[in-house]
């Protein structure tokens, strides 16, 4: 069978009753016919083949291309003196003055000098000759070679093994190197007939007589190896371009040494090919750098750019090292516009291409501190230089006590208890997570629930005539604070109080000295698996908060607990953005914007659920523990760490997400539920592209066994395991779904009764 015709056929139902009639077609549409297809990125793809020239071109420019990047890794310095198409792909190239690319032609891996023309639909690849040096724009224009490449052609540039020069090959977009001259056979888009008649060629000049297949292209003795200037001369001679006179240029193509495709194929020196290829991306890439880190570094990925650049084994390390020497003078031009977090983060990525990980890990640090410093300044006007404030340094004057009623003499005990849900994400988690919803808009989707009948998360907290604070969890852990001003961060990441420590840092309880005359008992617990994904450590903390600032007299409105909590988990080491709190704070279904900036604002808009869509979800939707231990704090590193390189795909995977968020909502609103289960699928994938480890084999397993029942289903949260969500095609399939997983002692997981939490 043809892989390119009859296998990938199968998965294209127009194309199934041509292909039942092929060999092994009938068995092709049963097995495959049904598979779905999906695009899936790779992250260490070394090669990849699209098929023909002409099927590049279509995928370029075809309905998907608005994922195409039409210019990376290139450089076109001079655009205000050429004529380049805006649909052109130019990739790993450099583009003189001079020259001119039509619509929908791809340049890649080459250096294009002045006077060439390059026509509509043409692939040109590997042609690298250096343009004239020491003579201004319009002199190297006037003065250089011309060449022009027709309509619908391709070029190309090979080394060949025992050759100094390189051989340059061209023909048409269309030509098939099989047919034969009988066979409607084409070079260059002409029939062979033409092209012989036209040129003065003989066969016997292109095949010898000992041939014994077809004649065609394949096969054809037709590209010179001359001086390169003599080798694009003929070109343009061979595709029926050139004015100069025939008897010039024919003895000039038969007394020079020529090869086949065929012979070209087998005699490609790989290795200079590859090594030139190389060194070309890797000065592409240094100049681009230098580039960036002289004029502002706002938005390229340098981490990638460091790679290319280190592909060129004898200098990259030194260009490297040549850049990182910029950095400091970098950061002082710009520091009103480029953010810390970024700058430090460039910084680590040179250091790690300059082998120095030592520094490297040392200076991270400082990229986490620059997160959590400005997401401090957008939550709160002035909140950073409080936060970082020395209590032990304020005046005594300076202290308020904010408790109604508490003074030395008289005690008045109070008592607060705060319980809040947990939330599931349908869509649009990481666009709130800092420093993305710093500084582009985030949207998210998701709900709060309760777990078997009851609130599974919550605090009491209260008030005691012995000075302190005594913490308590519900795991038996216990710790009494007597000076509570020697609360400080950074906090050790095995604390198990530092979330009950930040609490008292952003609310303000420390500088404050609200605990000058009386103590605090305060007391936590979370019913629910640790590692669930459902948002467990941010609500929790969204519920002390709000219990302290309750109990003294502060500003508990939900907006302000959950810019809180924000910054109290940078302050806690753990990252995070704003979705978890929200969905624990607000009841029911909500859609939640974030609009960066000083302050960050935050608009909640409850869904007006129906009670046929609160029905229909309650019976259709399972919420279920896999018992796969997940930590999100790794896969946030992750995620962030590629974010502040500037990572392309993940960029327009969560802008992608937060598009889908504002599409889920509206599909909820409609009450199309099944429609939802696409927009979660949707998600899943996307979520697998920002992380590769989000997903494992158990979890893989489960979905695949509850696909028949579904409409959708992802991981809540960040991925990695936890609780699942399957939403099933209907009230029955879910309740089959349920029972079959109960039933399979394969599968060790916990299905929990759930119910939308609809008000307070």
């Amino acid at each position: 069978m043809s892989l390119y015709e009859d296998l990938v056929a199968a998965w294209v139902p127009a194309k199934h009753e041509w292909l039942q009639q092929r060999p092994l077609g009938q068995e092709l549409v049963s097995g495959l016919g049904k598979t779905k297809m999906f695009s899936y990125f790779a992250f260490d793809l070394l090669f990849l083949h699209f098929g023909t020239s002409s099927e590049v071109l279509d995928h370029l420019s075809g309905a998907s291309s608005g994922l195409v990047g039409r210019r990376h890794l290139c450089s076109i310095p001079a655009t205000t003196v050429s004529d380049i198409a805006a649909s052109a792909v130019v990739l790993s190239s450099k583009i003189a003055p001079g020259v001119s690319v039509g619509e929908d032609s791809l340049i890649y891996d080459s250096s294009i000098f002045s006077g060439v023309q390059i026509g509509s639909q043409c692939i040109v690849v590997g042609i690298n000759v250096p343009g004239d040096n020491g003579k201004t724009v319009e002199e190297t224009v006037e003065d250089s070679f011309r060449f022009m490449l027709p309509d619908r052609h391709c070029l190309w540039e090979v080394p060949l093994v025992g050759c100094i020069e390189r051989v340059i090959v061209y023909c048409g977009l269309h030509d098939n190197p099989k047919n034969s001259l009988s066979r409607d056979g084409t070079f260059c888009g002409r029939p062979w007939k033409k092209v012989l008649h036209d040129l003065g060629i003989q066969e016997t000049d292109l095949w010898s007589s000992t041939v014994m297949q077809d004649k065609c292209l394949w096969n054809a003795n037709i590209f010179a190896i001359l001086p390169y200037f003599e080798m694009l001369t003929l070109a343009t001679w061979l595709t029926g371009l050139s004015d100069q006179k025939t008897n010039y240029l024919l003895p000039l193509w038969k007394n020079a040494r020529r090869v086949s495709l065929e012979e070209l194929h087998q005699s490609i020196d790989f290795t200079k090919m590859c090594i030139g290829s190389s060194n070309h991306q890797a000065d592409l890439a240094a100049g681009i750098a230098k580039a960036c880190i002289n004029y502002g570094m706002l938005g390229r990925n340098l981490s990638q750019l460091c790679e290319e650049i280190l592909q060129n084994d004898v200098s990259g390390v030194d260009m490297c090292k040549d850049f990182l020497d910029l950095c400091p003078k970098l950061q002082e031009q710009n520091s009103k516009i480029l953010p810390k977090s970024r700058a430090y983060q460039v910084h680590v990525d040179l250091l790690r291409a300059c082998n120095d990980e030592a520094k490297a890990c040392e200076l991270e640090h400082k990229v986490w501190a620059a997160v959590a410093d400005e997401t401090a300044s957008a939550v709160k006007y002035g909140f950073k230089e409080y936060l970082l404030e020395s209590p032990s340094k304020m005046s005594a004057s300076t202290y308020q006590n904010k408790f109604d009623g508490c003074v030395d003499r008289f005690f008045h005990p109070r008592s607060v208890k705060v319980e809040l849900p947990v939330r599931v994400d349908f869509v649009g988690g990481w666009s709130d997570t800092p420093p993305w919803s710093l500084e582009r808009a985030g949207c998210v989707l998701n709900m709060a629930i309760n777990l078997e009948g009851s609130l599974p998360i919550g605090t009491i907290i209260e008030t005691t005539k012995t000075a302190g604070v005594l913490i308590s969890d519900d795991a038996g852990n216990q710790l009494h604070i007597e000076d509570v001003t020697s609360i400080a961060t950074p906090f050790d990441s095995n604390d198990p109080f530092r979330l009950v420590k930040s609490a008292l840092l952003v609310t303000g309880i420390v500088h404050d000295n609200s605990l000058e005359s009386i103590g605090l008992l305060i007391r936590t617990w979370a019913n629910v698996p640790r590692g669930s994904g459902l948002g467990t450590s941010s609500i929790l903390a969204a519920a002390v908060v709000k219990g302290l600032l309750q109990i003294t007299k502060g500003d508990e409105s939900n907006e302000n607990v959950a810019r809180l909590v924000l910054v109290l988990e940078q302050l806690m080491g753990t990252g995070g953005g704003w979705q978890d709190q929200i969905g624990g704070l607000y009841p029911g279904i909500k859609f939640t914007a974030s609009f960066p900036g000083i302050p960050l604002r935050l608009q909640v808009i409850p869904l007006l659920a129906s009670p046929q869509l609160i029905l229909e979800l309650q019976q259709r939707l399972l919420v279920i523990f896999t018992g796969q231990v997940r930590l999100a704090h790794q896969v946030l590193h992750k995620v962030v760490t590629r974010y502040l390189q500037r990572d392309n795909l993940l960029v327009s995977s969560i802008k992608r997400l937060a598009e889908l968020a504002k599409i889920g909502r509206e599909a909820l609103m409609n009450c199309e539920i099944n429609e939802m289960g696409e927009i979660m699928l949707e998600a899943w994938r996307l979520h697998q592209e920002l992380d590769p480890h989000c997903s494992n084999k158990f979890v893989d397993r489960l979905f695949s066994f509850a696909d028949p029942y579904c409409s959708g289903y992802k991981l809540v949260g960040a991925g990695g395991g936890g609780f699942a969500l399957l939403l099933a095609k209907d009230a029955d399939c879910a309740k089959e779904l349920r029972q079959s997983l109960e039933a399979d002692s394969s599968f060790d997981v916990k299905i929990y009764d759930w119910k939308v939490f609809l008000q307070y």
